[in-house]
């Protein structure tokens, strides 16, 4: 199976501005993990690039040579679970593990109704400081005397998942690199200073080329280009923290299935949930065991079925907080390998992606964490 667990309060993405915070000098012990250290200095940059596993930076060093010089600084680690950007964002601006801080997957139930949350798009009748009624770890950063902004596209200001994720920061509109790259500047420039920038460009070119086509490789250039330009442009003083949020993986048509076409998976089915590579199924009452049945005998080893109280007893999720249990499929399914499960006719854009992530395999669980 080769899964991965997630290193929740040792080495995950919500330790990452704990860690932060304590080498800004403004943390005690308890704020964060014991496995994830970063040097001193007076203002820090957080850069995330969308779908950068650690493997996949491995893989293909030589189009990055600048980030794959950073590699051996720090040791890697884990997104949590599913290893998706809403969960993963929402995981760093809260420092909480999914179960707490209840951003659950890309798509998950809302409770109580028969309608699915999208926790990128979100839903305007869900309150997003309902939904993450916890104080953000940029908010806590801020109460402790640090100047903190986020920097993301204009259209992000505002949304859903921005103010369930990163509220209590001052919000930086920047859609180019280069306004982005001067944003931060600009923001380091206070003491002490903790200033977010976001770039989704590799994640859109993998989900629709593939981890291993040129444009991915193209890409990736790029990301490494704007990543030491932004190096070269800061103070030195200032410490770039280079991170991801998830991996990838390619999923060719054969190790895709289809439950509009293997149709008893559809059996006993309220909802079909999670996404393509982490499926979260809500079931009609009384029908998790055959769900359950049915889904293992059909997949076999090509993914984990497991009721929601099993994945949570396995950590998966954290420690569940109240009122997230049931935005938890009733079952998940986390694939192996490369397969996916599809819906060609509910999710029909999903269908025609190339690199997925979601599950726990270490090409998608994996981050690195680069200093400079």
């Amino acid at each position: 199976m080769g899964f991965l667990q997630p290193a929740y309060g040792d080495r995950s993405l919500g330790d990452v501005v704990p860690a932060v915070g304590r080498a800004l000098g403004v943390g005690g012990p308890e704020d964060g993990p014991s496995g994830l250290h970063l040097p001193e200095a007076p203002a820090y940059v957080v850069f995330l690039v969308d779908g950068l596993g650690a493997r996949l930076l491995e893989r293909y060093s030589h189009a990055a040579p600048y980030l794959s010089s950073l590699r051996q600084v720090a040791p890697d680690t884990t997104a949590g679970v599913p290893s998706t950007t809403a969960t993963s964002l929402t995981s760093l601006g809260t420092g909480l593990v999914p179960g707490a801080h209840g951003v659950v997957g890309f798509t998950s139930r809302i409770p109580g109704t028969d309608r699915l949350l999208n926790a990128l798009a979100w839903d305007k009748g869900v309150d997003p400081q309902e939904w993450q009624p916890h104080p953000t770890a940029f908010a806590g950063l801020r109460s402790a005397g640090v100047d903190v902004t986020v920097v993301n596209k204009r259209e992000f200001r505002g949304s859903g998942l921005t103010l369930a994720a990163h509220r209590g920061a001052d919000y930086v509109g920047a859609d180019k690199v280069g306004e982005r790259i001067a944003a931060a500047v600009a923001a380091s420039v206070e003491r002490p200073a903790l200033t977010y920038l976001y770039d989704a460009d590799l994640d859109w070119t993998g989900h629709k080329f593939g981890v291993s086509s040129s444009q991915w490789l193209q890409q990736l250039a790029m990301i490494d280009a704007e990543a030491e330009q932004l190096r070269e442009a800061l103070p030195r003083d200032v410490r770039l923290v280079v991170v991801a949020d998830h991996g990838m993986v390619d999923s060719p048509d054969s190790a895709r299935i289809d439950v509009d076409t293997t149709t008893e998976l559809r059996d006993g089915l309220a909802l079909f949930g999670g996404e393509a590579r982490f499926r979260q199924l809500y079931c009609q009452r009384g029908a998790v065991d055959d769900v359950v049945a049915t889904w293992t005998g059909i997949l076999g080893d090509r993914a984990t079925v497991l009721r929601r109280e099993e994945a949570v007893a396995r950590g998966w999720f954290g420690a569940v907080g109240p009122g997230v249990g049931p935005r938890i499929g009733d079952v998940v399914v986390a694939c192996h390998d490369d397969v996916a499960i599809l819906s060609t006719e509910e999710w029909g854009y999903e269908a025609t992606l190339v690199g997925l992530h979601g599950s726990l395999t270490p090409d998608e669980m994996l981050i690195p964490v680069l200093v400079d």
